[in-house]
């Protein structure tokens, strides 16, 4: 062993490993820091914090599954390449336990920038609690971790977070404008504080829609929205969430968006659930089913009965009051001998449709819509409610 990887060794041992670091500040109050360690040592200080959900579920963790072909071919060049490089820093969240001590102020540096000694507290390999989570870089760490190379000393770049908010936000900046999964984003939109690009924070209210209705609401779509830590749901979350937007640009939803005093989830979640319980209840044979046996779960179906649900909406109470489960199923009612949704045939103006030929494409869902709304309309001029009389 070599004198260098002997001290190194010493260094890991403490109960504290320090390291020359770089801060640098960022805006009027943010701080990276920037050092090099030997990539086998990421571990005793980082860990993952891999996505899931707990017993009472809550949303824990940000990182996608290990790719473990990804992992492969990045351990083969380390293992075979006579002279690695890995230029690409891990970046890291540190928690508040790591400490940055300056070194003494010199006129020939950067105001933005100074030299000193990250502390970095150390614990057992066993014990979950590192004081930092890699944001990005896993699929690199592994590699190394794996590879058979003694020693490889990669860049890691930095920040301290205490909030998994701010974690989560950091992860999604970092990985939005990479191939990460879109469903994997949607799902810790709820839970990401701090700036984030315009079209996400578009999002962000129908993803946590999302997420109370799938998670947190007793209702009938609890466990219904199929997402990374709910792949056995049967509603497609993209199709949940364009359903979503379309009611909050100019549906039922869309009083109750707040603009200034912030989102009414309250009133948004009881519309939601008192339609889509009426939807199970005056479908029982449609519901609950996966999409391939029924349209009414399916992506065009989703989208269509949204429209729907605003149109009764609108009709019933102006789109400023929350409707009952009752006012909904009396109404959808009125229109349920000229559904189709796990047999028959379709009669659309432009030609009849076989039940399962209807696809989740525009001019589907456009068509779909359409035929819903107008047999309702006619409904609505044929058996007028009392509540719309007054």
């Amino acid at each position: 062993m070599t004198r260098a990887e002997t001290n190194s060794a010493r260094r890991i041992r403490r109960h504290e490993l320090r390291l020359p670091a770089l801060e640098i500040t960022q805006g009027p109050n943010r701080r990276i820091y920037t050092f090099a360690i030997d990539g086998k040592h990421v571990d005793t200080i980082a860990a993952v914090a891999r996505l899931r959900r707990g017993d009472d579920t809550q949303l824990h963790g940000y990182q996608r599954p290990e790719s473990v072909a990804h992992v492969a071919a990045i351990r083969r060049y380390l293992d075979t390449d006579p002279n690695p490089l890995l230029p690409n820093a891990i970046v890291i969240a540190f928690d508040d336990r790591v400490q940055f001590r300056p070194d003494k102020a010199t006129d020939d540096r950067p105001e933005f920038v100074r030299s000193g000694t990250l502390s970095i507290p150390l614990v057992g390999d066993d014990d979950p609690d590192k004081p930092g989570f890699i944001v990005d870089g896993q699929q690199r760490s592994a590699a190394i971790r794996d590879a058979k190379l003694d020693q490889f000393p990669i860049c890691v770049t930095a920040f301290i977070a205490d909030t998994h908010a701010d974690q989560r936000s950091q992860f999604i900046l970092v990985n939005s404008t990479k191939a990460l999964p879109k469903g994997l984003i949607h799902e810790l939109l709820p839970t990401a504080a701090g700036a984030l690009p315009v079209p996400l924070m578009v999002r962000q209210v129908p993803a946590t829609l999302v997420e109370r209705l799938n998670f947190a609401t007793k209702g009938p779509l609890r466990g219904m929205i199929q997402t990374p830590t709910n792949p056995k749901g049967l509603i497609k979350d993209n199709s949940m969430l364009r359903m979503l937007e379309n009611s909050l640009s100019d549906g039922a939803l869309y009083p109750y968006r707040g603009v200034r005093g912030g989102p009414n989830y309250g009133c948004m979640i009881a519309i939601l659930d008192n339609f889509w319980g009426a939807v199970a209840e005056v479908f029982p044979d449609a519901w609950g089913k996966p999409p391939r046996r029924s349209r009414l779960m399916h992506g065009a179906g989703i989208i269509a009965m949204g429209y729907l649900m605003d149109a009764i909406s609108h009709e019933r109470g102006g789109n400023d009051e929350v409707l009952s489960m009752s006012e909904f199923a009396a109404d959808l009612k009125a229109i349920a001998d000229d559904c189709h949704w796990t047999e028959g045939t379709w009669k659309f103006d432009d030609g009849e449709r076989v039940w399962n030929d209807v696809q989740n494409t525009p001019r589907d869902i456009h068509r779909l819509s359409e035929y819903l709304r107008t047999r309702y309309r006619r409904s609505v001029r044929a058996v007028p409610s009392p509540r719309r009389s007054r």
